[in-house]
């Protein structure tokens, strides 16, 4: 089965996200358990909690179907040890909501070298902030997700987020989110069938299907290898129609979140149902 969906506002609370996930024909979802531009935020409740479990469990929505993303404002592979600190501490909070919920994975961006350190030095602060938090938490699995390569931002090769796994003392608790339009932009021209087949079968040598544990679903509004984030939606921008058709069709990416985010959510339900019809 592919739980398909869309990242979900948890506007008033995360105990409204199932239900807005299911008005949308999703069955699967992803949520910012807290505010994303914010550094401290509330505890959640008793009633968060309670709300929250139950509303997934009348709506059919299975915890492996769901992954929360982190903060933006995280970056755990920060050059300045202050800051790094206090991305690390942030992190861990987020870890922690989701073990609350019940949620069984997060996920996250590599961090920025700001051209401060060494890639290398960078991607070993991000394993390093990883192991940190999996030490001080229970179950929930951190996802690493692939990025544009924007700026200074890690992880947009295949071979950064191996070296970070590599690292990871909790292999069990790492895998990997791959977003399409950060994969294109980072220079995999996943827009044919055969760039399409290419590009995973070097990533199931560089990483490993194991480790795919959840993907975003994007069109992209800039060409092959420009590293830069800019979403669009699904068959609009330079990505079109062919790898989602390939996704939908392929059962190594059955049993994981298979997100949205493109620009126009009045769209989604419409995206949704045609990524479903393509997966019967």
């Amino acid at each position: 089965m592919k739980y398909i969906g869309a990242h979900v506002s948890a506007a008033g609370g995360v105990e409204n996200v199932p239900v807005r996930a299911h008005e949308i024909g999703a069955t699967g979802f992803a949520l910012f358990t807290k505010n994303q531009r914010q550094w401290k935020a509330k505890p959640l409740t008793v009633d968060n909690i309670k709300g929250f479990r139950e509303a997934c469990a009348q709506y059919g929505f299975s915890m492996d179907a769901i992954i929360p993303h982190d903060s933006y404002l995280i970056n755990l592979g920060h050059p300045e040890e202050a800051k790094l600190q206090k991305s690390r501490d942030a992190f861990l909070i987020e870890l922690q909501r989701c073990e609350q919920l019940g949620i069984q994975m997060i996920n996250f961006h590599p961090g920025s070298h700001l051209n401060k350190i060494s890639e290398k030095d960078c991607l070993a602060r991000n394993a390093e902030s990883i192991n940190i938090a999996l030490d001080q938490t229970e179950f929930v699995k951190a996802v690493i997700e692939n990025t544009a390569g924007q700026g200074t931002n890690m992880g947009f090769r295949f071979e950064h987020l191996a070296e970070m796994i590599d690292q990871v003392d909790q292999k069990d608790r790492v895998g990997v989110c791959i977003d399409t339009a950060h994969t294109f932009a980072g220079g995999y021209d996943i827009s044919t069938k055969e760039g399409f087949y290419e590009t995973f079968e070097a990533f199931d040598k560089i990483v490993g299907f194991d480790k795919l544990m959840a993907m975003h679903l994007n069109d992209s509004k800039k060409e092959c290898g420009t590293n830069v984030d800019r979403h669009d939606s699904l068959g609009d921008g330079y990505i079109g129609w062919t790898p989602f058709e390939l996704i939908m069709a392929d059962d190594r990416f059955d049993g994981i979140p298979l997100i949205l985010e493109t620009p126009n959510t009045d769209r989604w339900p419409e995206e949704i149902d045609a990524l479903k019809t393509l997966a019967m």
